[in-house]
């Protein structure tokens, strides 16, 4: 097959994870996201002249899909789940295109905008192709090669949810990651010193990456990745369980988190809008659990809560 259909997406930058999902379960093998975001306070580390550009409040989301699938329709169907989102997103702006193009090196060119990146004190997400990078003091490496799917780690969302574990793991405990997606936090988790790791996506192609990435990490024996829905039918408890997916399923899952978190254990989520925080706490709280720590990085929301009968000390307890 030498040739390929791409479908190009602007849309606001909010909607950038529930858009680039709709691609991707429309069968595209990835997606390619610029965002002028990225070249923000960017630091030159490498020798790579990156170009000006003009900041923005949207994103171009470009996903690629076999020239033989039925592009025009597949326009057609995205636009109209695409409408079906305005209630969560402004649509003001929105564009979707399509190019058919020659398969060259499209799939390669994107990873010249992945470098390493310092993330907290002592996670360093790298590149795994990138060879001659080296940790320094206490830097802990995490080789990923995510592919165009799954994002390089270093979204807010994802930030976020390292910054959690680096509070929470004190080394010992069990741990579920919920949409594990490229495996980063499930291989951040056994370097900081949890004893079991439990990672599920109900997406195959995501449990396939988040193997293969775990696997270029060490301590990768102890992290255990499978197919599955959520929480749904799961009965490993754990001390720890981390979700950084949407907000809408998010909520889905606090009932079943809060049936296998232990006793003192916690509950980090983490991939929520600002406007709809308060549903994500309002159904963990109802669930049982209590509001400890609450981060905000730009429009996004992390939470950490906790399974304790001891309210003294927690947010709302």
């Amino acid at each position: 097959m030498n040739n390929w259909n791409s479908i190009t997406i602007k849309i606001s930058r909010e909607a950038e994870e529930a858009i680039s999902a709709l691609l991707i379960e429309a069968g595209s093998a990835g997606v390619e996201i610029n965002d002028s975001a990225d070249y923000l306070n960017h630091e030159d580390q490498f020798g790579e002249v990156l170009p000006d550009i003009e900041q923005s409040d949207f994103v171009e989301i470009t996903a690629y899909y076999p020239e033989n699938m039925p592009i025009v329709e597949l326009k057609a169907e995205l636009e109209h789940k695409i409408a079906r989102l305005s209630d969560y997103f402004s649509l003001t702006g929105l564009s979707v295109k399509t190019n058919n193009l020659s398969e060259t090196n499209w799939e390669e060119a994107w990873k010249k905008y992945f470098e390493p990146a310092r993330i907290t004190h002592d996670l360093t997400i790298v590149p795994s192709w990138t060879e001659d990078y080296e940790a320094t003091g206490s830097e802990k490496l995490i080789r990923l090669d995510p592919g165009m799917a799954f994002g390089t780690g270093t979204h807010p969302t994802t930030k976020m949810s390292l910054y959690a574990l680096e509070q929470i793991l004190r080394g010992g405990e069990t741990l579920l990651d919920v949409g594990t997606g490229s495996g980063v936090l499930s291989v951040a988790a056994s370097y900081l010193g949890a004893k079991e790791i439990f990672a599920y996506d109900i997406d195959e192609v995501a449990v396939r990456v988040a193997r293969e990435n775990i696997e270029l990490n060490p301590g990768h024996e102890k992290i255990h990745v499978s197919a599955n829905n959520l929480l749904e039918g799961v009965t490993q408890t754990a001390d720890v369980i981390v979700a950084n997916i949407l907000a809408d399923i998010l909520v889905l899952m606090t009932e079943d988190a809060y049936r296998l978190v232990k006793e003192e254990g916690y509950l980090i989520m983490s991939g929520i809008i600002a406007d709809k925080a308060e549903m994500v706490i309002a159904s963990a709280e109802a669930a049982g659990f209590f509001l400890e720590t609450r981060m905000i990085q730009g429009e996004w929301n992390c939470v950490i809560f906790k399974k304790t009968e001891n309210r003294e000390g927690v947010i709302g307890g």
